[in-house]
């Protein structure tokens, strides 16, 4: 049985997985680390294009290269077994592990488990997902050896507790769109996002603003400098943010899901948000000038995507819902939608009315206003 991970040993772990917002090149290292703290003799971060049935981002730590190259040939599989088990799943949140939750039926009778799992020894694979479209899904995942035997209930809270985390560390990354932001340019090099961008110190004092943020801060936008200090407009979201600030300066394994996603603009306006990456811990933020507890970032305008996501929290939509929901948005059709997600028209249709009684909307085109409401126009930076 693996021992408890202590409290140093988490913040360290943690710690390296946000360097990698940075640097997605410490991924690697990254992964080790989520591995061993997981007792499993694999880990990986894929990023996978669902409607061409290939990776797009597939970083790996214990795979021979032998079976790398072997596990191209199931993709095919992997996702539309994924997909059949998404279709009910109850969150993103929720891991999803082999052992659990596929048939052994299934996995006798699997070419991907018997050609390619169980030559290499592999038992159990304990899958988290952090982002899912009709075409895109990315996520982490470890498999464990049969001498590590299957997934425990101590893994699958440890994984949960790291996957805010990862989520954070990967949507930053996305929203930087740089390569490797060297130590010594980190202002020049956030002056050069489009997103707006603020560090802090644990008080919320503005220690820099990137060219974004101060236009933000000067046109009245959903963020101001009062006396120095970095605030929102809406209190709650000044409170929200300010905790996960302190957080950041105290211990960055406590921030968790707050300062994830604040919601930084009033009703009635489309929606901004901040998220807080800690810059106190790691080996590469910790060296970086100037000296900041965390980065405010404010994110871009949402794609259809993220404007399904919201609708869905804001109206309690089912994840079947959401991805119905996201591949309308998209322009596509009704039957399309229904194609592409692999269920019957009646179910799609079932999917669209459940959506329609819960908005308040009675047509497409009054769901279509309804996502225009809360996501800017293209390309355009958040107010």
């Amino acid at each position: 049985m693996a021992k408890a991970l202590s409290h140093h040993d988490l913040s360290k772990l943690i710690g390296s997985i946000y360097d990698c917002a940075l640097d997605p090149g410490r991924w690697e290292h990254a992964l080790a680390g989520i591995r061993d703290a997981l007792n499993a003799q694999t880990a990986v971060l894929h990023l996978d294009d669902l409607a061409n049935d290939r990776l797009l981002i597939y970083r790996t730590v214990g795979i021979e290269p032998y079976w790398l190259e072997q596990q191209a040939k199931y993709i095919p599989e992997i996702h539309a077994r994924l997909l059949e088990d998404l279709s009910t799943w109850p969150s993103l949140d929720v891991p999803h592990v082999v052992s659990r939750h596929t048939p052994q039926t299934y996995q006798e009778t699997s070419r991907y488990f018997q050609e390619c799992l169980k030559p290499q020894g592999l038992v159990d694979v304990m899958s988290f997902f952090l982002i899912h479209t009709p075409t895109r899904l990315a996520g982490f995942a470890v498999a464990r050896h049969k001498r590590q035997g299957i997934i425990t209930e101590r893994e699958i809270k440890l994984g949960r507790l790291l996957l805010p985390h990862v989520r954070r560390s990967v949507i930053i990354s996305n929203m930087l769109d740089i390569g490797t932001v060297e130590r010594a340019g980190m202002a020049e090099a956030l002056d050069a996002l489009t997103c707006a961008v603020v560090l802090t110190n644990e008080r919320g004092a503005v220690l820099h603003a990137n060219r974004s943020a101060k236009h933000m801060l000067r046109s009245g936008g959903p963020i101001q400098d009062v006396r120095g200090i970095l605030q929102a407009k809406i209190p709650s979201a000044s409170k929200e943010l300010h905790s996960a600030i302190m957080l950041a300066a105290q211990d960055e394994a406590s921030i968790g899901k707050t300062g994830l996603a604040v919601l930084l603009s009033e009703s009635g306006l489309p929606p901004v948000f901040a998220r807080v990456l800690p810059m106190a811990g790691g080996d590469l933020r910790a060296g970086m000038e100037p000296a900041a507890v965390a980065a405010v970032f404010i994110g871009n305008a949402p794609d259809e995507h993220d404007a399904a996501g919201m609708l869905a929290r804001a109206f309690g939509l089912t994840m079947a819902e959401t991805r119905v929901l996201a591949s309308l948005v998209a322009g596509h059709t009704l039957a399309e939608t229904a194609a592409s997600l692999h269920i019957a028209n009646a179910t799609a249709k079932t999917h669209l009315d459940n959506i329609f009684q819960k908005t308040g909307a009675s047509r497409q085109a009054d769901l279509m206003r309804l996502v225009m409401q809360i996501v800017p126009p293209a390309g355009q930076p958040g107010p």
